[in-house]
């Protein structure tokens, strides 16, 4: 087993006299593909910035073997101070790091370089940040939910681009289908100890499931002895003996241990408020198109959706997915075509966004509309901090400002919000941004058993899968098709996902579209423009290798004297010859291309 190039041990870190890290231990060598999986505020982002020097534990030793680089992203990157996501990028090589490497992951993640970055949006920002990370490809990669605010293609690209790499990858994740495809080993931190299993993460929640089934057992078996040892102190049995000391001195033990013992977080209480009951047809459009001063963005689209239905809505950033799901509800008027809503609709629309918060309001102020201290749920009243609770919020938080609050905690204010307030067509928006595991569970349950209709816009193909009965997916210059069944039943039927399919239409097109819709003449890559200007130079350096192995093979007699030497030639030989006619077709393909495009 390779020697680890990053070890954290004994990490202990304590937050506002609470406990947060208690012996947090990890060990990384090289090519390892770990995953770090926890609850919200379990300390993973902390555990990750302890390893990358951000932050000093208490206590605790941070080995990082000398020589070795590494790079980290963090939850919410910083571009301040850097004029152009390029110089951003750029930034962050070291010197003898390929400066042209930059520029094709900018492009690779649909980034140009030129970008302000003081004006990027959230998805944009954390783009040009996974770019820098990966642009030296370093001996230790650290990342902090990769795939937030990027969409299917993007995932699918960072997919294989992290498992062509030789970077050793910590990963932190709520996508399953990401962990699934990239971790060979399971770190789980839980109140503040790592436990680690050697599987891939698919073998994670049994494990964890069966961990805590142990623990409350113990638990429940160290609650019985203290009971047993209590009554045997109450009945006044003096401490004279020494066996009664002993037996004294154990109880307090026993207390201590107990004491010590700090139970799971609980899961969020997580129930819809139901409304009427819609009709059969709850959403019926017809031949529907929408464009914005361009090419359309929907066009002659139609669908029916039946009460019950639970449809999911994907596509790349910039397909039009807002403005499909906008028409389907009412919030749009379609250029062509008609939009009929059923009977009784109830429509609650979870933001996850965030735009819907107030930053400078109080939970108390955003679960009640801003007045007195008890929310309607189901249509009885309770007292917002009781309904807090079910979110898992202490009640010591219902002052805090919302702005203060983490990803996952304002994740899960939303939800409350949303889930108070009756329905029968529930619209979600990226739901699954920064809720942990366990929370996606409960989430995606709800959903199934959900008596109303969902429309479902995500980049979770593990979710998708889970939960909805049908996928509308975009195939490209505002054509849309609905497929049955989930993301991986989209694929079957499509026969590629949407990365493949992407690259497939851009092959066939060779287009692509400004930020405002405005079709744009075709352009080479960057790639295409590195390949054009490095290949001459690559052509001859193999065209002087062949030549120096076709000499060799003609020396008298090589092959009697030397056939160890004489197979070298060979197999060198028809090496550069095949890596020669590769590159020769490489280049005559892109010289034709460019010369069509300059041409054309």
């Amino acid at each position: 087993m390779a020697p680890p190039i990053l070890i954290l041990r004994d990490i202990h870190l304590t937050f506002g006299g609470t406990p947060l890290l208690e012996g947090a231990e990890l060990s990384l060598s090289e090519m390892d593909r770990l995953c770090l999986v926890g609850r919200n505020g379990s300390g993973k982002s902390t555990l990750l910035k302890i390893a990358a020097g951000m932050v000093a534990p208490d206590s605790g030793e941070v080995f990082i073997q000398p020589g070795s680089t590494l790079r980290y992203l963090a939850q919410e990157p910083d571009l301040s101070g850097f004029p152009t996501t390029l110089a951003y990028v750029e930034n962050g090589l070291a010197p003898g790091d390929d400066p042209y490497r930059a520029r094709y992951l900018l492009e690779q993640l649909g980034l140009d370089g030129t970008e302000d970055t003081s004006i990027l949006s959230g998805g944009e920002a954390r783009r040009a940040a996974l770019a820098r990370a990966l642009a030296p490809t370093p001996d230790i990669l650290l990342l902090d939910e990769p795939t937030n605010h990027l969409d299917l293609p993007a995932i699918e690209w960072l997919e294989r681009e992290l498992a062509s790499i030789r970077s050793a990858l910590v990963l932190i994740s709520h996508d399953r289908r990401f962990l699934q495809n990239l971790s060979k080993s399971t770190i789980w931190l839980d109140r503040g100890r790592t436990r680690r299993q050697n599987r891939e993460f698919d073998a994670f929640e049994a494990w964890r499931d069966e961990t805590l089934e142990q623990q409350e057992l113990d638990r429940h078996k160290l609650d019985r002895k203290l009971v047993a040892e209590t009554e045997w102190l109450h009945k006044g049995v003096t401490a004279r003996r020494k066996r009664n000391q002993g037996r004294l001195r154990a109880l307090h033990a026993l207390r201590d241990e107990r004491k010590e013992m700090r139970r799971a977080t609980g899961n969020v209480a997580m129930a819809p408020t139901e409304g009427l009951q819609a009709g059969k047809l709850v959403i019926e459009a017809k031949n529907i198109s929408k464009s914005w001063d361009g090419p359309p963005v929907v066009s002659d689209f139609s669908t029916r959706i039946r009460r019950g239905d639970r449809t999911g809505i994907i596509g790349p950033n910039g397909a039009g997915k807002t403005t499909l799901l906008n028409m389907l509800t009412n919030a749009l008027l379609p250029d062509e075509g008609s939009i009929r809503l059923g009977a009784n609709i109830q429509l609650v629309t979870l933001d996850q966004r965030r735009e819907a918060l107030d930053p400078d309001k109080t939970l108390v102020e955003t679960l009640t509309g801003g007045g007195g201290d008890t929310v309607s749920v189901a249509g009885k009243s309770r007292h917002v901090v009781s309904y807090m609770k079910d979110f898992l919020f202490a009640p010591e938080q219902a002052r805090t400002p919302v702005g203060v609050l983490s990803g996952g905690e304002r994740g899960r204010l939303m939800l409350a919000r949303a889930l108070a307030q009756p329905s029968n067509l529930l619209v979600l928006d990226e739901p699954t941004n920064d809720l942990d595991l366990e929370t996606l569970d409960l989430l995606q349950e709800m959903l199934i058993d959900y008596p109303g209709n969902v429309l479902l816009v995500s980049h979770d193909r593990d979710f998708l899968d889970r939960v909805v009965t049908s996928v509308i997916a975009s195939e490209g210059d505002g054509n849309w098709i609905e497929y049955a069944g989930g993301y991986s039943d989209m694929v079957s039927q499509r026969g590629a996902n949407i990365e493949a399919r992407r690259q497939d239409t851009g092959r066939k097109s060779k287009s692509s579209r400004s930020p405002n819709g405005q079709s744009q003449s075709r352009k080479l890559t960057f790639k295409d423009k590195h390949a054009l200007d490095t290949l001459p130079a690559r052509m001859a350096q193999l065209q002087s290798e062949a030549a120096k192995f076709q000499a060799k093979l003609t020396e008298p007699e090589l092959f009697t004297r030397d056939p160890a030497a004489f197979e070298t030639a060979a197999t060198g030989l028809s090496r550069a010859e095949a890596d020669l006619a590769q590159a020769e077709e490489d280049w005559l393909e892109l010289e034709l291309r460019r010369e069509e495009i300059e041409g054309g």
